[in-house]
């Protein structure tokens, strides 16, 4: 299969996310019930993104022809894949690079999302039976030439003991901050509710500590996040709110809510769910934020992401700043 082939395939693919077809819904019906995260509101926002951001030939060709792969690969490698669960779909991107690279892969599935990618694998195997040589799944990952995985900072020390020997690309525990100058205007708080809400904060991209100026008034913000107050209604959310609460109630740590999230002074880059930490600073010349490279996502502020965009990637946004198609260019 020739490049061209390989970017109209996937064009076709996102004909099949965007449709409304029986089994596609089921398949989504089922990721729900499966993993209640995965909210239907949330599964279509997260295969929205994909189609609009990743699955356009204009975008497909302009990024594959920055690395000059050729345009049918006479020695595909094995590329073994481990996935995360953390968001819908959230393997997505790194699927997409072996593809249009045009390498082979084994894909080891997130117990969490065991839905959505085997229905789009299907769909492919049938409608183009030469995927099936090409997309594999397995829960066992031998025989690979390489490996891309994806996991928590205990999980990837697994994954350097077992893959440490091949070519490999391992990814770690990663969270986004925002940086605030104290005169955000409701649209881009209202942004920031985003970053910080979406797919109930489980994600990389998702913000979980602000940086804001020293006597902020955090009241604009808290009204602001009232567009998720319905999280309150989710009972995993709500268990962990609930939980949260108590433990700042129990250690008599001041706290701020507007009844679904709780904002905690902490210099902590990562929160748990429901909570979002905050630092207060003097000076923006003073900020130094905390282990960004090996840390941090995603920056969001004024002069850096936009609010409300953290959690739209593109296809040149790559996880821990690795760029997978290098990886995957010089194998």
């Amino acid at each position: 299969m020739d490049l061209e082939n390989r970017i109209g395939l996937l064009e076709k693919l996102g004909k099949y996310m965007r449709s409304s077809g029986p089994q596609w819904g089921l398949a989504k019906e089922r990721a729900n019930q499966h993993n209640p995260w995965f909210t239907p509101a949330f599964i279509d926002l997260a295969v929205n993104n994909i189609i609009s951001c990743y699955l356009q030939r204009d975008l497909l060709e302009t990024w594959i022809n920055s690395y000059h792969f050729p345009e049918e690969e006479k020695a595909p490698k094995n590329i073994g894949l481990v996935m995360a669960g953390n968001i819908p779909l959230v393997g997505f991107h790194d699927f997409l690079s072996v593809f249009i690279s045009g390498h082979r892969q084994l894909i080891k599935l997130s117990s969490k999302d065991q839905e959505l990618f085997p229905e789009l694998i299907r769909f492919l195997h049938e409608a183009f039976p030469e995927t099936r040589d090409l997309i594999q799944t397995g829960f066992m990952l031998k025989g690979c030439d390489a490996y891309i995985a994806t996991g928590s900072n205990n999980s990837a020390r697994y994954f350097d003991y077992y893959f440490g020997k091949y070519p490999s690309l391992i990814r770690r525990n990663r969270t986004s901050v925002a940086l605030l100058e104290g005169n955000e205007t409701g649209a881009e708080l209202e942004g920031l509710a985003d970053d910080v809400h979406l797919y109930f904060g489980l994600g990389c991209r998702n913000v979980t500590k602000v940086f804001v100026p020293e006597n902020y008034d955090f009241s604009l913000m808290l009204k602001a996040f009232e567009k998720y107050r319905w999280m309150a209604d989710h009972n995993r959310y709500k268990n962990n709110y609930d939980y949260q609460l108590s433990l700042a109630i129990l250690n008599k740590r001041f706290y701020m809510t507007n009844d679904s999230i709780l904002l905690l002074e902490d210099e902590s880059s990562f929160s748990p769910i429901s909570i979002l930490h905050y630092t207060f600073y003097k000076s923006m010349n003073e900020i130094i934020i905390p282990g960004r490279d090996q840390t941090i996502q995603c920056l969001v502020g004024r002069n850096y992401a936009r609010f409300g965009k953290s959690q739209y990637p593109g296809l040149s946004d790559y996880a821990d700043g690795a760029d997978t198609m290098q990886f995957l260019r010089k194998l």
